[in-house]
């Protein structure tokens, strides 16, 4: 126990877990591009009727206003964003989830370093949304 202890914490570790995907530049959103720098995003499962996305901003970055032809939900793992959906002013911290529906103009920004889930149905066109190749 205190090995496998000893061993999560030298800095030779590898940064992810094995079978993680790699993570991609975030750049553009549904091609518009990105406020204040870059972020990240890593596909985690594909199925038909959906994606699963993990996502990264660091403070400071932010998406445009822009709208999908699918549902998005995010779940925020840590970190705070804020944004507008279909104007309204939103806000959501570490636990919180919110839903795009499609269609709505939405944007969000990290008020702090934030990584969250966001599960995107029906499956949409990566490439174009996020930049991420199809499965």
């Amino acid at each position: 126990m205190i090995r496998a202890m000893i061993a999560a914490m030298d800095s030779s570790a590898p940064a992810q877990p094995p079978g993680l995907p790699e993570w991609t530049p975030l750049t553009h959103v549904e091609g518009k591009a990105l406020l204040g720098g870059q972020g990240r995003v890593r596909l985690l499962t594909a199925a038909e009727n959906g994606v699963l996305l993990e996502i990264e901003y660091p403070e400071g970055v932010a998406s445009p206003v822009h709208q999908h032809d699918h549902d998005s939900v995010v779940y925020l793992l840590s970190g705070a964003l804020e944004g507008t959906v279909s104007g309204e002013h939103v806000e959501l911290h570490s636990g919180q989830a919110l839903l795009h529906p499609a269609h709505v103009p939405h944007s969000v920004a990290a008020v702090t370093g934030s990584r969250w889930l966001e599960f995107k149905s029906p499956a949409p066109d990566l490439t174009r949304t996020v930049g991420v190749a199809n499965p």
